[in-house]
């Protein structure tokens, strides 16, 4: 292996990089090595070129007191059903993976337009949750919980403006039963990043997230940031059930929903508050979705700062409340 190729990596990455590629290719040289920018993954993630083909390795950063320890279990069972890129090596205990790099297009560009789409969507996590299960974590309105009370504990926001927050998530977990529902392997965050299109098909990346849980996670997240119209909806909801949904499905759903924009409500001001000097906030105002759309094309909002992140996040706080349209996730990252 070429010494030079891992100046790219940070020191304390390299003999975990240099181990990694070496259980993967052995002695074929390593050619390159070039950071991957982008995604709100605290992972570090390097493109790797060797023997003349590209590869990706990704290395855990610091553990989460949420962290997910079923994630490369989940990540090798998609990689065997061809849902996640194929890997190459794994180490579990030094949290690294070499996986194959998907040379990705546009979603745009996928065959068919927007409706196309859609309904591939829909056939993608009918194949997910048809996967050999995914072991079991945590009790998905309890890990949204969790995420909320660091919220609140952070001094984001002044005392009691995120009260009405707080009385809908208690009767949210009163009317919503675990039990109803046969669970099933979940990615739990099919956000647009986490979906990648190589000019044929599909692939999800990034199972950090990825567990056992209520099948209508992954729906509502990919609802609201890749099905943005009642006609998309429509059509990715009969992909992936095979039938049109009944009453009794949307009903869940918007449960499950509310439940999905409150979790990301709490990544998004997490993220926020770890690196802004905002605290006491009283104004939950939000600007609507167009308006908000016409800041970052306008330049007045850059998509991935604390400022951006903590707008995104209070509109994620008002479609909890609100039922209303989120802004989806595109300028999160």
């Amino acid at each position: 292996m070429s010494s030079d190729c891992f100046n790219a990596l940070p020191d304390d990455h390299r003999e975990t990089a240099r181990s990694a590629l070496c259980a993967a290719f052995g002695s074929v040289p390593i050619s390159a090595i070039a950071p991957i920018a982008g995604g709100a993954t605290s992972a570090s993630v390097f493109r790797v070129e060797t023997g003349g083909r590209r590869y990706l390795l990704r290395m855990e950063g610091q553990p989460s007191p949420l962290r997910n320890p079923h994630q490369y279990l989940s990540m090798r069972i998609a990689a065997e059903a061809r849902i996640a890129p194929r890997i190459h090596y794994v180490d579990e205990t030094s949290r690294v993976a070499v996986i194959d790099f998907i040379e990705q297009r546009p979603l745009e560009a996928y065959p068919g337009g927007p409706h196309a789409l859609a309904q591939a969507l829909g056939v993608l996590l009918a194949r997910v949750q048809a996967t050999s299960v995914f072991p079991v974590f945590v009790n998905y309105p309890d890990i949204v919980a969790r995420l909320f009370s660091h919220v609140r504990r952070t001094g984001l926001f002044a005392a009691g403006m995120l009260d009405p927050h707080v009385e809908r998530l208690e009767w949210l977990g009163k009317v919503y039963d675990a039990g109803t529902t046969r669970l099933v392997s979940s990615h739990n965050d099919p956000v647009p990043n986490n979906i990648l299109f190589d000019g044929e098909r599909l692939w999800m990346i990034d199972w950090e997230s990825a567990y056992r849980n209520d099948p209508l996670v992954d729906v509502a997240i990919m609802l609201d940031g890749l099905a943005r119209s009642p006609e998309l909806e429509s059509a990715l909801l009969r992909a992936w059930l095979g039938c049109a949904p009944d009453k009794a499905l949307f009903a869940r759903l918007e449960l499950v929903r509310a439940l999905t924009r409150l979790y990301y409500a709490g990544v998004l001001l997490s993220a926020s508050a770890a690196a802004s000097s905002v605290t006491d906030d009283t104004d939950l105002s939000v600007p609507t979705v167009a308006e908000f759309r016409q800041a970052i094309r306008a330049g007045r909002l850059k998509a991935g700062t604390p400022q951006t992140k903590h707008i995104l996040g209070k509109m994620f706080l008002a479609s909890f409340l609100s039922g209303a349209a989120t802004p989806g996730f595109d300028a999160a990252v």
